[in-house]
């Protein structure tokens, strides 16, 4: 029998990609940028069964429709969000989705962890000063007030978000800080997790005046799209760290530019961006104050691996007529079976 047919949107690293590349028949972009929608469109009209989409790639309701019209029948993001999927319109089409979650938290919380320290300790502005030169041309090796920056022992952690990663990242600051940890969530975590991490809940604007370290941990929804504006950073302390590893959407972008130059809060650390890739001459870019990364907060050999090796369990589950064990619509299986309609 023929394999099923799948459009992958990037080569993914680890060998389960040479797997799935034998599992499957498998087209690959071949491009590192990400294919342009006008290109998603046009496969999505060549009868696949299945496409690999990542972040960068535009899933909307018009790809889908196209895509489901000519027999595709799932969806496997390579992320744990999918804000760039149109979840709804697939279930309407009976396209599966699926993603790859759990395999990255550990990456995602070591990366909060270096934005928090290289902004608290301005350890990006140090690294400029010495291979700039400066540092040699100041003449002294060691000076009392050079580059001051923030202890974090004893401070307070806040977690905006506490699900596997921001619970991890709280995790880190109070057993291997000593750091008070107070969280903001939809939902309030059990008894049993709140002691075991030492955790307080508190609400949102309660959490943004206590804090020292705010690091954001939310997915991208319509209720947290820009929740963090210019009325809540004003009420963080002066003194404060805003992380960001989450999604670039959930803070305003000019809001925190002008709180970044005005000293509303002291430092930021970001993985993630309004737009992505960010501009080199966006406002973000000129200030000493923040610490910038392009959205690698899963990028280790391992979590990278790991999430290929997902992709590939959805996919053999659901050729398998079994649900995929990573599903984000499970009302498309009460509506339709899994298994891929023909190549089976």
């Amino acid at each position: 029998m023929a394999r099923p047919r799948i459009y992958v949107t990037r080569r993914l690293p680890g060998p389960c990609f040479e797997r799935l590349l034998r599992e499957f028949d498998a087209i690959v972009w071949p491009e590192w940028r990400h294919p342009p929608y006008e290109v998603l469109i046009k496969e999505a009209k060549k009868g696949y069964d299945g496409f690999v989409t990542l972040l960068t790639d535009r899933i909307d309701c018009g790809f889908i429709s196209t895509a489901a019209a000519n027999g595709t029948r799932i969806i496997s993001q390579y992320a744990v969000g999918y804000d760039n999927i149109n979840v709804d319109c697939a279930t309407r089409h009976g396209v599966y989705v699926t993603n790859t979650p759990n395999v990255l938290t550990e990456a995602t919380a070591e990366l909060t962890w270096a934005l928090i320290l290289a902004a608290a300790r301005h350890v990006v502005q140090a690294d400029r000063y010495v291979k700039s030169g400066e540092w040699f041309r100041s003449g002294t090796g060691w000076h009392p007030e050079l580059f001051l920056g923030l202890e974090l022992r004893g401070k307070t952690l806040g977690i905006i978000g506490f699900g596997r990663i921001g619970r991890a990242v709280a995790r880190i600051g109070a057993k291997g800080f000593g750091m008070r940890v107070l969280y903001y969530s939809r939902h309030r975590a059990p008894r049993e997790v709140e002691e075991e991490i030492g955790a307080e809940y508190a609400s949102l604007d309660d959490l943004l005046r206590r804090s020292d370290v705010v690091s954001i941990h939310v997915p991208l929804t319509p209720e947290t799209r820009g929740m963090i504006g210019e009325r809540e950073l004003r009420i963080m302390k002066p003194t404060a760290i805003l992380v960001n590893t989450a999604r670039g959407a959930v803070v305003d972008p000019d809001a925190l530019v002008r709180a970044l130059r005005e000293g509303w809060i002291a430092a930021a650390g970001l993985d993630v961006f309004h737009e992505e890739p960010l501009p080199p001459d966006h406002p973000l870019t000129r200030l000493d104050n923040v610490v910038l990364a392009p959205h690698i907060g899963s990028a280790t050999y391992e979590a990278r691996q790991a999430m290929t090796c997902a992709v590939l369990d959805n996919l053999l589950a659901f050729k398998e007529g079994k649900v995929p064990p990573n599903l984000v619509n499970p009302e498309v299986a009460e509506r339709v079976p899994p298994g891929f309609t023909r190549g089976d």
